[in-house]
């Protein structure tokens, strides 16, 4: 099919109808994992905890329902006016703790 497009840059869906730009997807997962950022940043996860990836995946999905994705952006913002010291350590932390969870999970190697 040449639709004009590079080859690369595009999916074609399963009934060959609809051609979708992989920069939408790309755009879709930054924006699902901007929001996890922020709620996690809201969260009351703390980093001395060493939550595990079920404790952090619980308290997004907890902090998304509460709050909502602009109460969560909302939280953020306060934290970096009030406190940008600490937030800036939170945050590195949130975006570790998030590379963990977004990571596939590790199959055990059997001997």
């Amino acid at each position: 099919m040449d639709d004009g497009r590079e080859s690369g840059y595009h999916v074609v869906s399963a009934d060959s109808k609809q051609v979708v730009d992989i920069g939408e997807f790309d755009k879709m997962f930054s924006t699902v994992k901007d929001l996890a950022a922020e709620a996690l940043f809201v969260s009351y996860l703390q980093p001395s905890e060493s939550p595990t990836r079920a404790s952090v995946e619980q308290a997004i999905t907890m902090m998304i329902l509460r709050h909502g994705s602009d109460g969560c952006a909302a939280g953020v913002a306060t934290e970096f006016g009030d406190h940008p010291e600490a937030a800036v350590r939170r945050m590195a932390w949130v975006h570790a703790a998030l590379a963990e969870v977004l990571a596939p999970p590790r199959m055990p190697v059997l001997h």
